[in-house]
């Protein structure tokens, strides 16, 4: 056996043995069979028993809250426009799963509420916030008594806007580089901290660790192995996104390391 395969392992064991959960974030929901941030890709994610779904959060043209990631619809549906630019009535009227095949024809744009409404005492939300109003999101979270079953991505202004708002929620700002995470640490004080590929350094991770701030990896793509998803556990990640919930469970489940 490969001499770093072996030390990984023998770590994984050693954490196995400490009673160490890691947090697994579904990316998109179980998208890789289901179409991305829709519901069939949500309950797949909970059936897979991910602990998280992450939800791309934009604003319609007249203020509602919908579950899309790019900055139209063209990709994902079988209409185009931008979203901004689109009412809720017209987003509506789109097929969101015909392009992931015949079974999910007439497969919604589902709304943030909706989301809510779903993952509510099945599951946590991990909401990356790519065109909405700080207070617009921290009320839908409360409207459905999901405040504390959440994590809120995006840029440092947004953050502060969401901890001004409710101080107590889990906000989770980007690590990208020692200088700015310092920054994040002094201002913010989250509770959690997110890391790409990029910025998965130790220095990095040190800090977070430093801070008592939760530290969730991305693995997707080509990062997105079990030998990867091993080196996170090793550097100290306490929760990793994938596009394979059901896998990264069963392999954390295999070490003890997720009920």
């Amino acid at each position: 056996m490969h001499r770093r395969t072996l030390l990984l392992l023998v770590v994984a064991g050693i954490l196995a043995g400490q009673g160490r959960q890691i947090v697994v974030i579904s990316h998109r929901g179980e998208h890789l069979h289901h179409p991305e941030n829709t519901m069939p890709a949500f309950r797949a994610a909970v059936e897979a028993g991910a602990d998280y779904i992450e939800v791309d959060v934009r604003t319609t043209s007249d203020g509602k809250l919908v579950l899309m990631h790019n900055d139209t619809v063209d990709a994902r549906t079988d209409g185009k426009g931008a979203v901004k630019d689109m009412t809720f009535e017209q987003i509506r009227a789109l097929d969101a799963g015909i392009k992931s095949g015949a079974e999910f024809a007439g497969t919604k744009v589902p709304t943030f509420d909706e989301a809510l409404a779903f993952a509510r005492g099945k599951i946590d939300v991990y909401v990356d916030t790519k065109r909405a109003s700080a207070a617009d999101i921290v009320a839908a979270l409360e409207r459905h008594d999901m405040q504390d079953h959440a994590v809120i991505y995006g840029g440092f202004e947004y953050l502060a806007q969401v901890a001004a708002l409710r101080p107590k929620m889990k906000v989770m700002p980007e690590s990208v580089s020692v200088a700015v995470i310092k920054k994040l640490i002094a201002e913010l004080k989250p509770q959690v901290i997110a890391f790409g590929a990029r910025d998965f350094t130790d220095e990095i991770i040190a800090l977070a660790r430093e801070a008592r701030a939760g530290i969730y990896v991305d693995r997707l793509g080509k990062e997105d192995t079990p030998e990867m998803w091993l080196d996170a556990v090793q550097r100290g990640a306490t929760g990793i996104q994938t596009d394979k919930p059901g896998e990264l469970v069963q392999f954390l489940r295999s070490r003890g390391l997720h009920k």
